[in-house]
C-alpha cells in the first residue's frame, strides 16, 4: 500500500469518513473544512501515522499547513519516511 494510499486510510478511519459514500483525494481540503477534524482528530491521526508508518512526529514540527489538504498530509509523511 502507498503512503497516499495508507494516509488515506488513515484519514477514513480516525474520521469515520465511508469511502464509499464519500471519497478523499489529494486535493480534499482538511483543518477548517471537515466538522469532524478537530484537535483529537489531529492527535488520533499523528498517532496512526507514527504507529503504522514507523515515523517519529514532534510537535514543533507541525503546523496548519500539515493538515491544510491531504496532499499536504502525504507530502509530510514521505518526508518523513526519507
Amino acid at each position: 500500500m502507498t503512503i497516499e494510499a495508507k494516509v488515506i486510510s488513515i484519514l477514513n478511519h480516525t474520521l469515520s469518513i465511508d469511502p464509499e459514500t464519500e471519497s478523499l483525494t489529494l486535493d480534499s481540503e482538511l483543518l477548517g473544512v471537515i466538522p469532524e477534524f478537530d484537535s483529537m482528530a489531529v492527535v488520533s491521526v499523528i498517532t496512526a501515522l507514527e504507529e503504522e508508518l514507523g515515523v517519529l512526529i514532534d510537535d514543533d514540527e507541525l503546523d496548519a499547513e500539515v493538515f491544510a489538504t491531504v496532499a499536504s498530509l502525504v507530502e509530510f509523511v514521505e518526508n518523513k519516511k526519507s
